[in-house]
């Protein structure tokens, strides 16, 4: 707690079982309290899509157009004709996510005007995180289902679920900490509350919490999903070879918002954890702050479970020094024993690779910077990250 509270928390809750095991707020904030969930509000999205489908108000391979109307990008209409409500999701629209800001223009990744949407590539050919045509979404919903995006969310999950609070304002939803950790449920119970099926379709819940195209294999339909061995991070082009959050469980999905607002979903474990606050490692959706929360929380289900699937992912193995300049050395206790480490940098490159009996690395020659090392043991692998300065 003292660690979340130094990270700018504002609210922390587990649900263990569909009970709150934790429930734990900081300065002033409180229960009450309303906080926004910046981009883990479009894994709520990806839920009333998935309602308005199964409800036949739309389908997610029709075109955009069909709602939005022709032209409602800049891109030639052979291409526009391209884009799905499905591209939508997965975030493979081909629209440029790198436009430069102007005085005109000074948010291009939220403008939804058509001369914001431009083309880049083909439908379907590259992943980008982007917001614009993500937000979108919510218009298409809206014209599906001619209510407001509000309107539809309070009828179909909102009052379904008991929640007390809920507001979308600028495609942006508020709540309380405990109505963020409700939805958390609802996806935890596969779209069933209380014995209704308020997502009934099972196979778009199945399909919106696994990977969803080949370009990012960590990304479903607006949800976020561990344990796929490479993922892509928003505004950027690298695809980096490992999990997502390698301390974590790899059946883990995650609806994760910028500042780390955090909905993660643990089937495994029957859990729901949530984080509301201030940026705890930087602005975007991932952050180092998942991964390392991840590795205090697993030390404490290890202690409460004894099983052999938490202790892969508790391997007691630290780099030091760390920073450091010339070298690292991998420490191991117990009965783990080094088998391999691969060093990778933030392009994804593999910049080093060493095997022995004594995991010490020559690194002198190398820039200064952030790595990743994945360590290979006798009880499974675990990533690390060092920093050289």
């Amino acid at each position: 707690m003292q660690w979340l509270d130094e990270k700018n928390t504002k609210a922390f809750i587990i649900l263990q079982d569909g009970k709150i095991a934790i429930e734990q707020y900081f300065d002033s904030f409180t229960q009450d309290s309303l906080w926004y969930w910046a981009s883990a509000g479009k894994s709520l999205t990806a839920f009333l899509v998935g309602i308005a489908k199964q409800e036949g108000l739309l389908d997610i391979q029709d075109k955009t157009s069909d709602y939005l109307g022709k032209g409602w990008t800049s891109v030639p209409s052979e291409k526009e004709d391209l884009i799905t409500i499905w591209h939508q999701m997965t975030m493979t629209t081909g629209l440029d996510d790198g436009l430069t800001p102007t005085a005109q223009i000074p948010d291009p990744d939220n403008c939804l005007t058509p001369a914001c949407l431009q083309y880049l590539a083909d439908a379907g050919s590259r992943w980008a995180y982007h917001n614009a045509p993500y937000r979108l979404v919510q218009d298409v919903v809206a014209s599906a289902s001619g209510q407001t995006f509000q309107q539809f969310t309070n009828q179909r999950i909102k009052q379904k679920i008991g929640m007390s609070t809920g507001l979308w304002f600028n495609y942006v939803f508020y709540s309380r900490p405990r109505d963020m950790a409700r939805f958390g449920l609802l996806a935890l119970n596969k779209g069933i509350w209380n014995g209704e099926a308020v997502l009934q379709d099972t196979t778009y819940f199945q399909e919106m919490v696994h990977t969803s195209q080949n370009l990012n294999k960590s990304y479903g339909y607006l949800w976020w999903l561990n344990g796929k061995g490479e993922f892509m991070l928003p505004q950027s082009r690298i695809v980096f070879p490992l999990d997502l959050i390698p301390s974590a469980p790899d059946d883990m999905f995650m609806a994760l918002g910028k500042d780390d607002q955090k909905i993660y979903v643990i089937p495994s474990q029957n859990m729901v954890v949530i984080r509301m606050g201030e940026s705890a490692e930087g602005r975007l959706a991932l952050s180092a702050f998942d991964d390392e929360l991840w590795q205090r929380l697993m030390q404490i289900i290890q202690n409460t479970t004894g099983t052999q699937e938490i202790f892969d992912k508790t391997l007691s193995i630290s780099v030091f020094p760390n920073p450091g300049q010339n070298w690292l050395q991998l420490q191991l206790s117990g009965s783990v024993e080094f088998l391999q480490a691969s060093l990778f940098n933030l392009q994804g490159q593999q910049v080093k690779i060493w095997e022995g009996d004594q995991p010490t690395l020559d690194v002198s020659e190398l820039p200064n910077g952030i790595y990743l090392i994945k360590v290979r043991t006798n009880q499974g692998a675990k990533t690390l990250k060092w920093m050289k300065h």
